[in-house]
C-alpha cells in the first residue's frame, strides 16, 4: 500500500475527521483494489453514519428498527460493491462469498457471462454456476466440455437432480443433445468402415433399421450406461425435437445384446421398450398401447417395494397428454388424500386447479377425513 494513502488519511483527520477519513479510506482501497480491507472500511462507515461505534460487533437485536434497518441496508450494499468488485477482477470464490448474502443472483451471472472458462477457473465457475445455481444450463455446459460425459451424469445425479425442473430440462437437454449427437455419429462411421459408403439416413432408427450386423455379442458405439441413464433423464423434456431424440435412443437400445440392456426402476424395467412406449405417448404416437401398459404397471407394481412411482408415472402421463379428467380420476382412486409420494405427479390439487373444477378434491377430502385439504377445496371452488 503506497504511502501517499497513509499521509492522506492524516490530512482527512487534521481537515474533515471520522468522516473524511472514511471517505478517504474507501476511495483508496477501492483504487487499489484492496477488497477484504474495503469491506470492513465500508462496514465502519456504516455504523458511523447511523450513530453506532466504528468496530460494533453485536447481532444488532437491540437495536430500533430504523437503525437496524439501516444497518442490515448498508452491510448488504457493502456486501454487494466488494462481491462485485472481486467478481469483476475474476476472484469468482472470493466474490460470490460477498453476494450471497445479496441474494442478486443476475448481477453474479451478467459478470460471469464475461469469463471465460480455462484451467486456472473451470472449479470455481462449476461451484458458482452450477452448485450455487447461478446459471446451471451454462455451469453443465462446462462439465459436460471439460470433464466429459461420465462426470456430467454423475453430476446430473447429484446436484441437477435437486434443482428446479425448468433447470433440470435445460440440462436434459444438453446431455440428450450431446449423447444422441455422438451416437449417431459413431454409428454412421462404423456403416462406412464396414461397408465402405456413406449412410444416408437422418436418425438412429433408420441408421439401424435392417443392419443387424452392427450388433454382435459384444458391439456398441457409446458407453452403454451413458446411453441408460441420458433415456432415463430425459422424461422431463417436452419439447417435440427432444422426445424425438429420445425416442431415437431407444430405436438403438433395443438393439443391443441383451447383457446391455440394463433393468431399470419401475415402470421402466424393461428400459429401451418401456421408454419407447412413454416418449411415443408424449409424441401422440401408439397412445392407447402405452396407457394400457402404464395402467396395468399402475395396478400391479408392489408399493410396499416401490411406493406410489408407477402410480404416479401413469398420472403424469395423462396429465401431459392432456388427459385431465383421467388424471384426477386415478388420483381420486389410487392416491390417498396427504399420502406421502415423489410429487413426480402433480397433486390432486394441481390438478383440479388446471381444470377450474375442485368437487373431486373436495370428495376425496372428505371421505380421507382431510379437513384442511376439504376446506382448501372448497376456498379455491369459491375464489377461483
Amino acid at each position: 500500500m503506497s504511502d501517499s494513502l497513509f499521509n492522506k488519511l492524516e490530512t482527512s483527520m487534521q481537515d474533515g475527521g471520522v468522516e473524511a477519513v472514511l471517505a478517504q479510506l474507501i476511495s483508496g482501497l477501492q483504487e487499489e483494489k484492496k477488497y477484504h480491507e474495503l469491506f470492513e472500511a465500508l462496514k465502519m462507515q456504516v455504523r458511523h453514519s447511523i450513530g453506532l461505534p466504528l468496530l460494533y460487533s453485536e447481532s444488532g437485536d437491540e437495536l430500533e428498527e430504523s437503525q437496524r434497518n439501516a444497518l442490515e441496508d448498508g452491510l448488504l450494499e457493502a456486501c454487494r460493491q466488494v462481491g462485485m468488485g472481486l467478481l469483476t477482477e475474476g476472484r469468482i470464490s472470493e466474490g460470490y462469498m460477498y453476494m450471497r448474502p445479496v441474494g442478486d443472483r443476475q448481477a453474479v451471472k451478467e459478470v460471469l457471462d464475461q469469463i471465460q472458462a480455462g484451467d486456472s477457473n473451470i472449479d470455481e465457475l462449476v461451484e458458482v454456476l452450477l452448485q450455487e445455481g447461478v446459471d446451471v444450463e451454462r455451469g453443465f455446459q462446462i462439465v459436460l466440455d471439460s470433464y466429459g460425459t461420465c462426470n456430467s451424469i454423475t453430476t446430473y445425479e447429484t446436484v441437477v437432480a435437486h434443482k428446479t425442473k425448468p433447470e433440470q430440462r435445460k440440462v436434459a437437454k444438453l446431455l440428450l443433445d450431446h449423447v444422441h449427437a455422438e451416437l449417431f455419429n459413431n454409428v454412421k462411421s462404423d456403416i462406412a468402415h464396414r461397408s465402405e459408403s456413406e449412410a444416408e439416413e437422418t436418425t438412429l432408427e433408420g441408421l439401424v433399421a435392417d443392419r443387424e450386423w452392427l450388433f454382435g455379442e459384444h458391439a456398441y458405439h457409446i458407453d452403454t450406461t451413458h446411453l441408460a441413464s441420458t433415456t432415463r433423464f430425459s422424461r422431463i423434456l417436452e419439447d417435440e425435437v427432444s422426445l424425438r431424440k429420445a425416442l431415437d435412443l431407444t430405436h438403438y437400445g433395443r438393439m443391443l445384446n441383451s447383457q446391455f440392456q440394463y433393468e431399470g426402476d419401475e415402470p421402466f424395467t424393461d428400459i429401451y421398450p418401456d421408454h419407447a412406449l412413454y416418449y411415443q405417448a408424449l409424441l401422440g404416437e401408439n397412445v392407447e398401447e402405452a396407457l394400457a401398459h402404464f395402467k396395468q404397471k399402475a395396478n400391479d407394481v408392489p408399493r410396499n417395494q416401490w411406493g406410489t412411482l408407477a402410480v404416479e408415472v401413469y398420472i403424469d402421463l395423462l396429465h401431459r397428454i392432456g388427459k385431465v379428467d383421467e388424471a384426477i380420476a386415478v388420483t381420486a382412486e389410487l392416491i390417498q388424500p396427504g399420502e406421502r409420494t415423489s410429487g413426480l405427479a402433480p397433486s390432486l390439487l394441481e390438478l383440479c386447479e388446471s381444470k377450474g373444477d375442485y368437487s373431486q378434491l373436495v370428495e376425496s377430502c372428505r371421505g380421507a377425513h382431510d379437513v384442511l385439504g376439504f376446506a382448501t377445496g372448497l376456498m379455491k371452488a369459491t375464489t377461483s
